[in-house]
């Protein structure tokens, strides 16, 4: 669900006119992706009214979904199935997909229309941008980061998306008691996670935390294919699901 670029993600949060020296670490890799015709169909013709143009001052959300209601943030969606999952199980909130791989935008707006979700818009943007730019202080309910490149050589660790600046950037932008809801299946990243979050100052465990420090997978997560594979391999998952101090 969840990073130099050259024409799509990996898993989470396109490109700036910054002199070289001065970029930003990228978290994810663009590459290209393959279209399918019902994709294709999907942009043309639900993107206009689902894909949102990134802007440096964030939008009149409650305009955009017509209603004011409990925004979620995910980062870097893929294909955007959970997305689109969460979001019908969730009418009553709002979803912000921000992903700037074009095959997944076009696959989660085909699941638009196909289950005619109103809650859900798309910025097809670096989501790190998107959140600076565009999402107002603490006004999320939540954020959603699944399955984020885990970057696994560790010279590229620096890639990793849970970084201790990140975490604190995005608590500004959550509102107190909101929460911020990570899943891996790499296990070293999984740690790198959980040792990240246990020392934010703004953030702790949400309640039902296992004695590992891990959180059970929430209901309205659900499991992906790849995961229910990996899972009956013998391969782990791991949840952290922490909330935003009220302090």
């Amino acid at each position: 669900m969840t990073d130099a670029p050259t024409p799509a993600p990996e898993s989470s949060p396109g490109t700036t006119t910054t002199p070289a020296h001065h970029r930003r670490v990228r978290t994810f890799v663009l590459r290209a992706g393959r279209m399918g015709s019902g994709q294709v169909r999907a942009l043309e013709e639900l993107g206009p009214r689902f894909v949102l143009p990134h802007t440096a001052q964030p939008p009149d959300w409650a305009a955009v979904f017509g209603r004011q209601a409990p925004r979620v943030l995910e980062i870097g969606f893929g294909m955007g199935h959970a997305t689109a999952h969460i979001a019908a199980l969730k009418p009553e909130v709002d979803f912000i997909g921000a992903e700037v791989h074009t095959p997944g935008v076009g696959s989660l707006l085909k699941m638009i229309g196909e289950r005619s979700l109103g809650n859900v818009r798309i910025v097809q943007h670096d989501a790190i941008e998107v959140l600076e730019h565009m999402i107002p202080p603490a006004s999320l309910a939540g954020v959603h980061i699944f399955f984020p490149d885990p970057w696994h050589k560790a010279r590229h660790h620096k890639r990793r998306l849970i970084q201790p600046e990140f975490v604190a950037h995005l608590a500004r932008h959550v509102r107190p008691g909101g929460y911020l809801h990570l899943a891996t299946d790499w296990q070293p990243y999984a740690e790198q996670m959980r040792a990240v979050m246990s020392a934010a100052p703004d953030w702790h465990s949400a309640p039902g935390v296992q004695p590992d420090g891990y959180s059970p997978r929430p209901d309205y997560r659900p499991e992906t294919r790849f995961e229910a594979r990996g899972l009956r391999l013998g391969h782990g998952v791991w949840d952290l699901v922490l909330q935003r101090n009220s302090g």
